[in-house]
């Protein structure tokens, strides 16, 4: 399970996506360029990945806590630990489909004919 994701790594991921995205529209200009124009009233695909990634990050983060807590012998029930625990597995568990969904879409598509 991972404990925490860094920024550094959203911050990486996003930048491959951008670069993806940029080649895929045959666009020669900078990834900075290409991510900073954004037209108004459209959501930033980026920032709506950021914000599931930490969704996900803060659910983990909360499991983790229960788990330390009922570790330390705190006042904290079994079952909601148990439960914290799940939650944070699933979250990790559709965040990774997601990906892969995504992943094995952006290959059908750099391998259509053109």
């Amino acid at each position: 399970m991972i404990d925490r994701i860094s920024n550094a790594n959203i911050m990486s991921m996003m930048e491959t996506l951008r670069a993806h995205q940029a080649q895929s529209t045959g666009s020669s200009s900078s990834v900075s360029e290409s991510s900073s124009t954004k037209i108004e009233g459209q959501s930033n695909f980026f920032e709506s990945v950021k914000t599931a990634l930490d969704k996900v990050n803060d659910t983990q983060a909360k499991s983790t806590a229960m788990t330390d807590a009922y570790d330390r012998g705190e006042n904290v029930p079994l079952t909601d630990v148990v439960l914290s625990m799940q939650k944070s597995s699933l979250a990790f568990e559709a965040t990774l489909q997601v990906r892969n969904k995504v992943m094995k879409a952006y290959e059908e598509i750099m391998n259509m004919p053109v």
